[in-house]
């Protein structure tokens, strides 16, 4: 029996990463094994992952030498960061830094690295448009991502650069969903206009990268943009009115105003609606939703994924 190539999984237990081990483990009759990277293999979350089959490793993404270790002996590795954690784009980039040098020492041949637009090479810093922001960020937690590619490239890393869209999960996890207004209907806010988001639902995320390699080494070097549909604000709403049975307002705000609702990250989101608002179009070419599901045939639309997630959503 051949023996299976190994996949190295960061952020294991995470949206985008449980995606991957999941589709890995999915296909037994396929040529990977996936090894699971978290900080604690003690989770349930890890646990779980064992219990279907994925060597769970522990390591830490702020220590170069334990990722150094959990990447020994793979052929590929999923990279990804988690700055909802700590807020810091600088501790992102070292991160991500981190995660190319151990691949890089590690030998690992094919590397998928899950980054976003640098915002700056669009919207410079001296541009007024939308605030600069932690002195030197338009969108922070696309900025810092779009600046580590050039880490990768300049180690040399074969590197396939992965570029996600709006996950529909925020539905669920991070308070996007639906509210009531003092008339009492379900509105949803978002500040893009007319404009169309690209959007895929996270375990989506992990089937594409699944996908990415087992296209081989084809896409090293090449950016892939994933998305499943591209909606306006409009068109999101009534479908979350007909999942949720009752009507759902789309509550275009100016990003000023998202900005100021004052939740940890507001300003950080409302620069990057503005930023995917104003440049839907360079934002949507990037990710084509046909080419997604060549790489991902279970490609879930906004409307199958919502008739499976509509009772997670939590209205308030």
């Amino acid at each position: 029996m051949t023996q299976k190539k190994v996949i190295a999984v960061i952020g294991a237990t995470g949206a985008q990463g449980s995606g991957l081990v999941r589709a890995i483990l999915q296909d037994p009759s396929g040529e990977f094994a996936a090894r699971a990277i978290t900080r604690d293999v003690n989770s349930e979350k890890a646990k779980a992952l064992a219990k279907l089959g994925a060597e769970v490793v522990a390591a830490d993404v702020d220590d170069r030498a334990s990722l150094e270790r959990a990447f020994t002996g793979a052929y590929g590795a999923f990279c990804v960061t988690f700055f909802w954690d700590h807020f810091s784009p600088e501790k992102e980039l070292e991160q991500a830094t981190k995660m190319a040098e151990a691949a890089k020492a590690a030998g690992v041949q094919h590397v998928i690295w899950s980054t976003l637009e640098d915002t700056r090479k669009w919207v410079p810093l001296g541009d007024d448009r939308m605030p600069t922001l932690q002195g030197k960020y338009k969108v922070p937690h696309f900025d810092a991502k779009g600046e580590a590619d050039a880490v990768f490239a300049r180690l040399g890393v074969p590197t396939t650069y992965l570029l996600t869209s709006f996950y529909w999960d925020n539905l669920i996890y991070f308070g996007m969903g639906p509210k009531k207004g003092s008339d009492g209907v379900l509105a949803f806010t978002m500040p893009m206009g007319d404009a169309k988001l690209p959007g895929i639902a996270a375990e989506d995320i992990g089937r594409s990268a699944y996908g990415i390699f087992r296209s081989g080494r084809a896409l090293v070097g090449q950016r892939v943009g994933i998305a499943g549909e591209h909606l306006t604000g409009a068109e999101m709403a009534a479908a979350l009115g007909k999942a949720l049975g009752q009507e759902v307002r789309y509550n275009a705000v100016t990003p000023e105003a998202y900005r100021g609702f004052g939740f940890p990250g507001a300003d950080d989101l409302g620069n990057m609606f503005q930023f995917n608002r104003d440049f839907s179009k360079d934002f949507c070419a990037a990710r084509p939703v046909d080419a997604t599901r060549a790489l991902n045939p279970q490609l879930q639309s906004f409307e199958a994924w919502l008739a499976r997630n509509k009772d997670r959503i939590p209205i308030s």
